[in-house]
């Protein structure tokens, strides 16, 4: 255990905040013994990963537990897939590469996203035509309901859009460890524009893992800067879902406006081109800025605090509520 301990180098936006008491969870021994220690019920907890989905408004107050479990390896397989399992502390993009490293396809589209492998059912991440729910096996969990370690599959995760159980019951579950099933007859996945174009331009029709990789990590840099460039959390909002009518009565004043029909007859529409058309794209408030690349980003240009983003993204809902009459909602974790 450990007091007063700083968190800015633990979230991608560098902001900095401290933690009134702090615990490095590496096994879990570790995880069970802080469990039955006096510090876990004595105030608040908070469990980070990696901190590339969260935004510190202030100090916090309690207990933070940091996820250091690590470990990577194939645990079976069948016909039709491989069964590979990683620790909750491992960097999502270094296990991605050590899929593709060791000839596992499946992952490819989700490279150079930021974030430990833990992380990644919480927010049932997703890009470029891919959602970690469609490679998913199960997960072990700890939960602190129960107090005991569980099993879990996609269904008791109850994953949906950036959307997950253990954002719905936030602080019961712990995830320790995940398992995926990587297809032994892989196709690309490669509906998504952006991909498509740059392989055809590199004249490649029927492309490898590797090299979606390469080109999906090609668009990202391109797109969204990466934390150790400059603080960050990824998109911060969002891509809005709206009913059919609501959707034909802004085109026809927007015919501009990008979207996408989902299955249940409602439209996703591209939260970026809302936040532009409101003017926001390279704009500041204080230290916090809207990225002059992607709007969807908002970034710490230099000692920056919690709040000061946190006023930004306000201002940035309350215009985009104001013309196109469409709640934004924000996809970091704010504490």
């Amino acid at each position: 255990m450990q007091y007063d301990v700083s968190l800015r180098d633990l979230n991608t936006f560098e902001l900095e905040a401290r933690a009134k008491r702090f615990a490095r969870v590496e096994s879990l021994e570790d995880l069970v013994s802080l469990y039955h220690g006096p510090e876990w019920s004595a105030g608040p907890r908070l469990v980070l990963g990696g901190g590339s989905n969260l935004l510190l408004t202030r100090d916090f107050d309690g207990l933070v537990v940091h996820m250091g479990l690590k470990g990577k390896s194939l645990i079976g397989e069948d016909a039709q897939s491989w069964l590979v399992r990683a620790a909750a502390g491992e960097d999502w993009d270094g296990f991605v590469r050590y899929t593709l490293d060791s000839g596992w396809a499946g992952l490819e589209n989700l490279t150079r996203i930021p974030g430990t492998v833990g992380g990644a059912p919480i927010q049932n991440i997703g890009a470029y035509g891919v959602e970690l729910v469609d490679r998913f096996h199960s997960l072990e969990a700890f939960d602190t309901t129960a107090g005991r370690l569980v099993t879990m599959d996609a269904a008791a995760c109850g994953f949906g859009y950036r959307d997950s159980v253990f954002k719905r019951e936030a602080g019961r579950f712990i995830v320790t460890s995940v398992c995926f099933r990587l297809p032994k007859i892989w196709r690309a996945v490669i509906d998504y524009g952006e991909v498509r174009q740059k392989l055809s331009q590199q004249g490649v029709s029927v492309p490898t893992a590797r090299q979606v990789a390469e080109v999906v990590a090609s668009i990202r840099a391109a797109k969204l800067p990466y934390p150790e460039e400059i603080g960050n959390a990824g998109s911060f909002f969002k891509n809005p879902v709206i009913s059919g009518p609501q959707h034909a009565a802004l085109i026809s004043h927007n015919p501009m406006m990008v979207s996408y029909l989902q299955r249940d007859g409602r439209y996703k529409v591209a939260a970026a081109w809302l936040i532009e058309q409101c003017g926001w794209k390279g704009r500041s408030v204080g230290r916090a800025g809207v990225h002059q690349h992607q709007p969807l980003v908002l970034v710490n240009q230099g000692g920056a605090t919690g709040e000061d983003v946190l006023t930004l993204a306000r201002a940035i809902m309350g215009s985009v509520r104001a013309r196109f009459g469409i709640e934004l909602e924000v996809e970091p974790v704010i504490v």
